[in-house]
């Protein structure tokens, strides 16, 4: 997905501060961003504090929103380059068109990968007729520099497998996790799970202390770790760790990610992931020409495309 305001940043990985300090446990704000054509989502990755969580490099909070009597989710064709698009979805639909020629309505318990590597384009939108209620998360991750001029693709995920721990019902859908392995392909090792509270009861869940973490809540409230959270904040979670204690109250959902420390420095601006300012400024130059060499053509989408922000001189992109 792509905002619509003009007030990006530049995120550069090498100015965390957090893998500096290398804290146990931190709690970051989101902040708010306008998608498309003006449906407010809350953006957990990159901040400030934490540019990635493993290849974890971008994470959005859409909804749950009420979208009758509006257009919903409406994302011109945009391109990326240098990581994978990865969309999860709880409530509604959403239809993808990319410049390969897919076109794939994803719908709740279904992931959309979409492999951007040397350069691919796409578009968003709720298609007519979706249900009232939306609700979903979209991350991006890092390809590391042996893999990110790859060849693009796509795939869609209806199903993926399940498991039952404690009264909390968890869904793997990235990776590696409580003895389940979801089926999409990654480039790194990382986990990314749903998980929805059954009941109150508290939980210990094991992870990898190879890994590091982040626990966002999509609805309710939870407490993790003796940390209690809700929708507002993201709680980051260093390597080192073999387990935690959930508790979260019945009806609750949080969203797990996990990887090992991404050792390259990246560079992010706007939907693209680079290594240098030169080639980030390449990429724009690219698709602001309207007939890009790199990313192709997105066919079927009515609306407009959307033009990549010009990074300003001094910019640390």
């Amino acid at each position: 997905m792509s905002v619509s305001d003009k007030t990006i940043e530049a995120s550069n990985s090498s100015t965390c501060p957090i893998r500096v300090e290398r804290p146990l446990s931190r709690r970051l704000s989101g902040s708010q961003k306008t998608l498309g054509t003006g449906m407010t989502i809350e953006r957990f990755l990159p901040t400030k504090q934490l540019r990635m969580i493993g290849a974890w490099t971008f994470l959005d909070h859409v909804g749950p929103a009420d979208i009758s009597g509006s257009d919903g989710v409406q994302v011109g064709p945009h391109p990326h380059t240098g990581l994978q698009t990865f969309t999860w979805m709880i409530e509604g639909e959403l239809l993808h068109r990319d410049s390969l020629g897919y076109t794939q309505l994803i719908q709740p318990g279904q992931v959309n990968l979409m492999t951007a590597g040397k350069g691919i384009s796409h578009s968003e939108e709720t298609p007519a007729n979706s249900p009232a209620e939306f609700h979903g998360a979209q991350l991006w991750i890092a390809l590391p520099e042996q893999y990110r001029f790859i060849e693009p693709a796509f795939e869609h995920f209806p199903e993926l497998p399940k498991t039952e721990i404690s009264g909390l019902d968890i869904t793997v859908i990235a990776g590696d996790a409580f003895g389940l392995t979801a089926p999409a392909k990654f480039y790194s090792p990382l986990m990314a799970a749903d998980v929805f509270a059954l009941d109150s009861q508290l939980a210990v869940l094991k992870l990898n202390p190879n890994f590091e973490y982040g626990v966002l809540v999509l609805n309710g409230d939870i407490s993790v770790a003796g940390e209690n959270l809700d929708t507002t904040e993201l709680l980051y979670l260093s390597c080192g760790r073999e387990n935690i204690e959930i508790k979260a109250n019945k009806g609750s959902r949080f969203l797990l990610i996990g990887g090992t420390p991404f050792e390259e420095d990246v560079l992010m601006w706007w939907n693209f992931l680079g290594r240098s300012k030169e080639e980030i400024s390449g990429f724009v130059a690219d698709w602001n020409s309207g007939e890009s060499k790199v990313f192709g053509k997105v066919e079927g989408y009515l609306g407009e495309t959307l033009m990549a922000p010009v990074a300003p001189r001094g910019a640390s992109v």
